[in-house]
Order: structure tokens, then C-alpha cells, then sequence
């Protein structure tokens, strides 16, 4: 009987160990897809979509640059007359008169909008969330394309913000909705301490895109250097709104960033 036994598990044995083979090779398929598909996720290697002027990027930080010699005046009236709910994200609407003058061409402010998690990168770190001041000149005909002024401003996690404070239960419930807000009751003002916003060497400056179909590329970017704080429920209830919403790092082909 104990001979039987024996052989019986001699037997068994190599069946045992063709199944171990074949479960590690499972694994190894499992572990080598999930890398696959990681890879392809990483925000941290840019992609190529459409073309060599392409938004966002990742921004070094730590990069000597030259002093940034851009000037920008503001004529900022700081009113805000709308708040809607586009279901891929949350926008707020600018009154007519505000505009940007920046190299011979003056920009109006149009809108402003989110982006969870944040597009663009500082020295590889992607962040809880990224608003866009979105400003253009229009085309005088249907021969010239747009050009846009984009201010980016990057968010952590941290202390209750004050100018998201002042809308963040007012977004529309509904998707493709639009709600009026109040003159004066929402600040943008509030959200950049010390006149931030009037100080060109606060940005990181470069050219590129819009994140967004068509990818026009025609955009004059400013990326705050500062990155503002806003608290987690904050952040969760925009991301909650409108998902994520981040287009993939864009490879720099040469640009400068100043």
C-alpha cells in the first residue's frame, strides 16, 4: 500500500509542477499587460498627437531660463456673470470689458475652467487639479485663425480656498447646464494673493495649444509659478462633476520655457 502511495505522488508530481510553470507564466503575462498598459498611462512620458507646438508639457523647474522679458498689462474688470456644468467640466463665464495686452494684440477674457487632475507637470509632479483663464482675439475673417492667451493655475491639497468658495455650490447639479451668478459675488481677484496675476515673472511662459479639440496651436501659455491651495472636498467636488479630464503631457520639441 505504502509503495502504491508512493508511486501515486511520483506520479502526481510532475503534473504539480507543469501547473506551477504554467501559474507563474500566468502571472508573468498578467504582470507584463499591466506594465504595458502603465506604460502607456504615464504622465510623465509625453506623447505625440498632433503636432510639435502641442499642450500641456512638463515643466522643469530647476532649469535655469533667462529673465522673462514678457509684458503684460491687465484691464481686468473681475466680473463673472455665469457658472455652468458642461459634464466633462466645470466652467465660469466672463462678463464683456475685461483684456489682457500682450505684444501688440489685446486678448478678452472668455472663460475659465478646470482640469482633474492637473495637464500640465512641474518637474514630473501631477497635481489634484488645474484651472484655465482662457482669453483670444478673435479672427477679423474667416481666413485668419484665433490666437489665445491661457493663464494655467495648478492646485494641492490644503486650506479651504476662498475664490472656489465663492461658486462651488452653485455649479448646476445637471450636466449642460448654466446657472447667472450675482454681479460681484465671485472674485478671481481672491484667488491670487498679492496681485500675482499682474507680475509676468510669476509664470512659466512658453508656446503651445489648446488641450482640447482642435488642438489649435496658437496659444500663448502662462503657467503660475505659485501653486494654490484648495481643500480636498473642494477638489473631490469638481472631480466628481466632471471626471478626469487631463490630456496627456505633449513632448517640448525645442521650445523654450521662460
Amino acid at each position: 500500500m505504502s509503495h502504491k502511495k508512493s508511486r501515486l505522488l511520483l506520479l502526481s508530481l510532475p503534473l504539480l509542477l507543469s501547473s506551477c510553470a504554467q501559474h507563474n507564466q500566468d502571472i508573468t503575462d498578467v504582470q507584463h499587460s499591466v506594465a504595458s498598459d502603465t506604460q502607456k498611462e504615464l504622465y510623465i512620458l509625453p506623447g505625440l498627437d498632433h503636432g510639435l507646438v502641442q499642450s500641456p508639457i512638463n515643466i522643469y523647474s530647476f532649469k535655469e531660463r533667462e529673465s522673462n522679458h514678457h509684458k503684460i498689462t491687465f484691464h481686468f474688470q473681475d466680473e463673472i456673470k455665469a457658472i455652468e456644468n458642461l459634464g466633462h467640466t466645470v466652467q465660469l463665464d466672463f462678463a464683456q470689458g475685461s483684456t489682457i495686452d500682450y505684444e501688440d494684440l489685446t486678448y478678452s477674457f472668455k472663460q475659465m475652467h478646470f482640469h482633474t487632475p492637473s495637464e500640465h507637470l512641474i518637474d514630473g509632479v501631477t497635481y489634484p487639479m488645474e484651472m484655465h483663464i482662457v482669453t483670444n482675439v478673435p479672427p477679423k475673417n474667416s481666413t485668419e485663425k484665433p490666437c489665445y492667451l491661457v493663464i494655467g493655475v495648478l492646485f494641492k491639497m490644503g486650506q479651504t480656498n476662498q475664490f472656489l468658495d465663492e461658486f462651488i455650490n452653485l455649479i448646476p447639479k445637471k450636466a449642460h447646464s448654466i446657472a447667472p451668478l450675482n454681479p460681484g459675488s465671485v472674485k478671481l481677484h481672491d484667488l491670487f494673493p498679492d496681485d500675482e496675476e499682474t507680475n509676468v515673472e510669476n509664470f512659466y511662459h512658453y508656446r503651445g495649444s489648446l488641450t482640447t479639440a482642435p488642438y489649435t496651436e496658437a496659444v500663448e501659455w502662462f503657467v503660475l509659478k505659485h501653486i494654490i491651495e484648495a481643500s480636498p472636498e473642494q477638489i473631490e467636488k469638481i472631480s466628481a462633476i466632471e471626471g478626469n479630464n487631463a490630456r496627456h503631457i505633449q513632448g517640448v520639441f525645442g521650445r523654450s520655457i521662460d
